[in-house]
């Protein structure tokens, strides 16, 4: 994401447009809302991209507000061209209709990129997720976590604390979210968690004070801080005032699905993951050597 955001700012993006992209992605990416709808419930799946995109919008114009006459101009992103001579004496030169681009063709294609590129790119991060969200679950005991981060401002401000300096992709912190949950720790505060972690950290302040410069930067972690919050609290109203429980309805969409259809798809996942998991385990073994 963040060589993405880079690049985006080195042709010419403003500071509010590479802003409001650094947040909205992690929280709005295909794999993370239907881990979100797998894994949590519809409101939380609903309220996760809602709160990103909000939060997006209002920090990229706050950045732009702020830094407009600050800005260097855009990047000429094109120069002349010099005009040549049409060569082509094929007969189907010009033709827009190749056969490559039949609808057959798109989809399996389409199939391919989401089985294989995707999920090497999640794959790891997705396993990892599980088996930390599995160590909680199995370990920590409910009290603890419920007393701290069970509900109002001080847990949402203490998984905010805990959120911001961390590290973790948004497809893994789903499944520990879920776990946090079943722990006791309120669906605000979860959701603080999945708004602040994958979008800051400590180890891309050094990335981020270059595409955004320090001033930026900190308006960049203080709207999300101050967003997700806001968030939290608006989260934990809607379950309050609905009376719903999320310990009650997270992971029951598994129940929908017969468990012959489960232990298949879970085969399928495993077999995808073989040749990621091989990849890298052979560039780090590669590494290790030199």
């Amino acid at each position: 994401m963040l060589p993405a955001a880079a690049s985006l700012k080195k042709q010419g993006a403003n500071n509010g447009a590479t802003t409001a992209f650094l947040i909205s992605t992690p929280e709005s990416g295909v794999d993370s809302i239907a881990v979100s709808y797998a894994l949590l419930d519809p409101i939380m799946t609903i309220m996760r991209p809602l709160a990103a995109f909000v939060t997006a919008t209002l920090a990229g114009f706050l950045e732009n507000i702020i830094s407009y006459k600050r800005q260097a101009p855009a990047i000429q992103m094109f120069s002349e061209v010099e005009e040549t001579e049409e060569c082509c004496s094929d007969p189907a030169c010009g033709s827009t209709n190749r056969s490559g681009d039949t609808l057959r063709h798109k989809l399996v294609e389409g199939i391919r990129f989401a089985l294989f590129d995707v999920w090497a790119d999640i794959a790891l991060w997705f396993f990892a997720g599980v088996i930390l969200a599995g160590s909680i679950t199995a370990l920590v005991p409910t009290g603890i976590i419920e007393n701290w981060l069970g509900g109002g401002i001080e847990s949402l401000l203490l998984m905010l604390v805990f959120g911001i300096p961390l590290y973790i992709c948004a497809t893994a912190s789903t499944p520990i979210a879920a776990a946090l949950i079943l722990k006791g720790v309120s669906p605000g505060a979860a959701l603080v968690f999945l708004l602040t972690g994958p979008a800051t950290n400590i180890t891309s302040l050094s990335v981020l004070l270059k595409i955004l410069g320090k001033k930026g930067t900190i308006r960049y972690l203080i709207s999300i801080a101050v967003m997700a919050v806001i968030f939290g609290l608006l989260t934990d109203s809607i379950y309050s005032s609905l009376g719903i429980s999320p310990r009650a309805i997270i992971g029951t969409a598994a129940k929908i699905v017969p468990d012959t259809v489960q232990i298949t798809c879970a085969i399928i996942l495993v077999l995808l993951t073989y040749n990621p998991l091989f990849t890298y385990l052979n560039i780090t073994f590669k590494k290790k050597k030199r």
